[in-house]
């Protein structure tokens, strides 16, 4: 628990529901008051045809629009450049809207700052510069229930040359507006549902541990958990139930809020060279690591997550807290079972040789590595990973 102040970070208005995406177009102009829209998405969900209806909408309300939909899956510093590059050719703009992954919503988000002020991305990334003013108003719609990107203050961005990960984190960063529509998430392939729900999940569970857990923090995540917990299933192998999608969705935006209040740990710290090195997608290597990282964590904090075994809805009734604990990562190593995420990364073709390197960038992420409620050595780190190649 937090022995320092904490706050509760939202953004400012959350419209949510079957439908609620036909709401952008009044709140870009009743609410924002904007003429012209930046959208900022990405291939696969341009080619899915979600961005359709909300930029006609706009365009037939008399707003001009413009689209770009190029954010690869793990954007680094080029790809940001490069979008920052075509939406100052296509501005200026009143509101940038980020539709689609945490990708997109990342990138929408730290665009719509370097659009309003003279920043530069690197020294941003590299700590030379700070945020100290909010940039263009911004709407984040998800189309994925994973990341919470839409109620953070981060943006991650892939350093190339250091094969990390590297998140830009100010209050002014936080959107303005969300849209939550399940039905944008309707086409997800089971895979993705599945490690997006993972992302979600580690999320809540890591705010709930971390050392900077509080009260706000612990609210929204044992609700997330429990969202998650009772959908995920549903939503990977039924993907056109609404309500299990709805769940899942909401439950990744309790996510989102628990690390604008809280923060994530040493799961992410450990994920981050996955993602920064061998591309792995984000939600894929927190998945995998979650189970063994949570049975580490489980020694000195069994009250806490025999109160998430609790929000699972586990029979854990009349357990000690250490058995309840134990039934958790349990449930954690079933629950990937059951969704089809691979239990090593070995069968990833992560191979022994890699394992140096992995501890080399994870020992980096001081920022996340600080939170766990468990200290990590190197050989602790090592250990883990070796576990799991």
């Amino acid at each position: 628990m937090s022995s320092t102040p904490y706050a509760l970070l939202n953004p400012g208005r959350v419209i949510a529901g079957p439908g609620s995406i036909e709401q952008l177009t009044e709140l870009a102009q009743g609410f924002f008051q904007a003429r012209r829209v930046l959208i900022i998405s990405d291939k696969g969900v341009a080619a899915a045809g979600l961005v359709n209806a909300p930029l006609q909408q706009l365009q037939a309300a008399g707003l001009q629009v413009s689209l770009i939909a190029s954010t690869p899956p793990e954007p680094d510093v080029a790809d940001v450049q490069a979008i920052e590059a075509e939406a100052r050719a296509a501005g200026p703009f009143d509101l940038v809207v980020g539709i689609g992954g945490g990708s997109a919503m990342d990138v929408a988000k730290i665009i719509a700052v370097l659009l309003a002020h003279p920043l530069d991305l690197r020294e941003l990334l590299s700590k030379k510069a700070d945020i100290t003013a909010r940039g263009l108003p911004t709407v984040m719609v998800p189309t994925t229930s994973g990341t919470g990107s839409e109620a953070t203050p981060n943006s991650i961005i892939l350093v190339a040359e250091d094969e990390l990960k590297v998140g830009i984190v100010s209050a002014r960063l936080m959107p303005d507006a969300v849209i939550l529509d399940a039905r944008l998430t309707l086409t997800l392939p089971p895979a993705v549902t599945a490690s997006t729900g993972m992302d979600a999940l580690t999320h809540a569970i890591e705010c709930y541990c971390s050392k900077k857990a509080n009260p706000f923090s612990d609210l929204y995540a044992l609700e997330a958990i429990r969202l998650i917990a009772r959908s995920i299933r549903r939503a990977v192998h039924q993907g056109d139930d609404l309500q299990a999608r709805a769940d899942l969705l909401l439950g990744a935006y309790w996510g989102g809020v628990c690390i604008a209040t809280s923060s994530t740990t040493a799961v992410h710290a450990l994920a981050y060279p996955l993602g920064g090195k061998y591309r792995m997608p984000h939600g894929l290597s927190n998945a995998i690591l979650l189970p063994s990282i949570m049975a580490f964590n489980q020694v000195g904090s069994e009250v806490r997550f025999a109160a998430m075994a609790r929000a699972m809805a586990l029979p854990v009734e009349g357990l000690s807290d250490g058995e309840a604990a134990s039934a958790f990562v349990q449930a954690l190593r079933d629950l990937n079972h059951d969704l089809g995420v691979p239990a090593t990364l070995r069968s990833l073709n992560i191979q022994p040789a890699d394992l140096e390197g992995l501890v080399d960038g994870a020992a980096k992420v001081t920022r996340l590595l600080d939170n766990n409620p468990r200290p990590l050595s190197r050989d602790d780190m090592r250990a883990l990973y070796a576990a799991l190649i």
